[in-house]
């Protein structure tokens, strides 16, 4: 009879049983919907991405290549400055170069860095001015150490009595095809350079920079 009791004491109640499953349920619901969530915030934000940067591209025309102009004089016409309307300045790889009037016979990589057409001026807020230039070796290999610029680096376009400064903010690559698609935010006022990638005639790279700073 003793032995009896002492079972009896060492058994659960029901109550607290059904109280310690109740809490196991919730928690697992908790842990459920947390994870549920989380998803649902993550595929949120993949989708803005998508909706920035993806579906909204735009196409251009852009013909770059790796150039080999080491032995070639550089053209008489194209040493003739016509006045540049404006500055391209990296620092990181020491570039500066004057860019010409979009209509300039002499905006062309053949020449010099080109305007693409379908730019805005860094003065127009949200546009993206687009400057291409060949890679290589040789007097009109502009772009030839664009490969070494990483995302954070700065760019600097002087117009107008005015310096803006982008920072790179996304690289990446495309097929050499004759065109571009450029993927940036449409929110931000943004510079975009691209070459033909080194050591890769098949590829270009395209250098996305967002302005953050006027002076």
């Amino acid at each position: 009879m003793a032995k009896n009791k002492k079972l009896n004491k060492k058994r659960i109640s029901p109550s607290w049983v059904a109280l310690i499953g109740s809490l196991i349920i919730t928690l697992g619901g908790f842990f459920l919907l947390y994870n549920f969530i989380s998803d649902k915030k993550l595929y949120a934000y993949d989708y803005m991405n998508e909706k920035i940067y993806d579906n909204e591209t735009a196409i251009y025309d852009v013909n770059t290549k790796e150039v080999d102009t080491t032995n070639e004089e550089q053209p008489k016409e194209y040493t003739d400055i016509e006045s540049y309307i404006g500055y391209l300045e990296i620092p990181k790889i020491k570039f500066k170069r004057g860019f010409y009037n979009i209509d300039s016979s002499l905006n062309t990589v053949e020449a010099n860095i080109e305007i693409i057409k379908g730019s805005t001026m860094p003065d127009v807020t949200n546009g993206n001015l687009i400057i291409a230039g060949h890679s290589g070796t040789g007097w009109k290999a502009f772009f030839r150490n664009l490969y070494k610029l990483e995302i954070g680096d700065d760019a600097t376009i002087t117009y107008g009595g005015l310096n803006y400064t982008y920072k790179i903010t996304n690289i990446y690559k495309e097929e050499n095809t004759g065109t571009v698609s450029i993927k940036r935010n449409h929110d931000k006022t943004t510079l975009t350079l691209i070459t033909c990638t080194k050591d890769d005639s098949s590829t270009q790279t395209i250098y996305i920079a967002e302005l953050y700073k006027v002076e």
